[in-house]
């Protein structure tokens, strides 16, 4: 039990002591620690969460989904700024951009928005919480779950060990992805006379699809170029993206295409 104690400590020491030096001080990011606790805490809300509920009435919360999901758009449109503008203005290349670990403006900048995306990531874990609020529990399914939980991880050790670099390229599109997801949940929030309006759903989905598809290829093309970025960090979003096609191409299927084909 000792020595397997040493050996969590030693894995944790390596951690700390291998990240970002400029990315340290920031919130969350120093010590796996914190997020783990989020992670599992997150784990914790979905296997109690519903048993709680159980027996209440459904929460209504019409006025707070308005406005978390508009001030989630918000977010996204700055953060989908900040990807662009210092991305442009740093002359980064799009197939393949090392990490500029300097102090420069532009560098802080870019490592900055990627704190900023990562701590989206745990905000959206509120979604989560809504749908147990309101008894929406048929919405907690596998994908929803996953996707969720595991991007807090994900881009914890992106901020923590790559924060800029060609990891842009994956907040670029996400946070443009989510201007438009945020948007759809914002107006359906504010009652069923907006569904005419919504009819685009599908589509919505068509999206996320394409930015994994894109990711997947961005990020295969630098497994083979040569492209000072680890290719640990591309091995890992390169298998991450092909495990969220599968999913959201499953989900895809089984809401547009499966259920079509049972009315006809």
């Amino acid at each position: 039990m000792a020595s397997s104690w040493a050996r969590i400590a030693s894995l944790h020491r390596w951690i700390v002591q291998n990240g970002d030096k400029r990315t340290d001080p920031w919130l969350l990011v120093h010590s796996p620690v914190p997020v783990s606790c989020i992670f599992l805490c997150y784990l914790g809300i979905i296997w109690i969460g519903p048993k709680l509920m159980r027996n209440r009435p459904p929460m209504e919360l019409k006025p707070v989904l308005t406005l978390y999901n508009f001030a989630m758009v918000g977010l996204s449109v700055y953060m989908f700024h900040e990807f662009l503008v210092s991305s442009w203005l740093a002359n980064y290349s799009y197939l393949c951009q090392p990490v500029d670990y300097s102090n420069s403006p532009l560098a802080m900048r870019m490592a900055s928005v990627c704190w900023w995306f990562f701590f989206s990531k745990v905000i959206e874990l509120s979604d989560t919480v809504f749908f147990i609020l309101r008894k929406k529990t048929s919405q907690l399914t596998f994908l929803h779950v996953y996707h969720h939980s595991t991007m807090i991880l994900n881009w914890w050790a992106g901020v923590k060990y790559v924060a800029g670099g060609q990891s842009f390229f994956i907040g670029l599109l996400n946070t443009f992805v989510h201007i438009v997801m945020y948007s759809y949940y914002g107006l359906a929030s504010l009652g069923p006379h907006m569904q005419e309006y919504l009819w685009w759903k599908r589509y919505l989905t068509s999206l996320q699809l394409l930015q994994f598809v894109l990711v997947t290829v961005h990020t295969g093309y630098n497994l083979f170029a040569e492209c000072d970025f680890p290719d640990a960090m591309n091995v890992v979003v390169f298998a991450y993206c092909i495990s969220l096609i599968l999913l959201f191409s499953n989900f895809y299927f089984q809401s547009y295409v499966r259920k079509r084909s049972k009315r006809s």
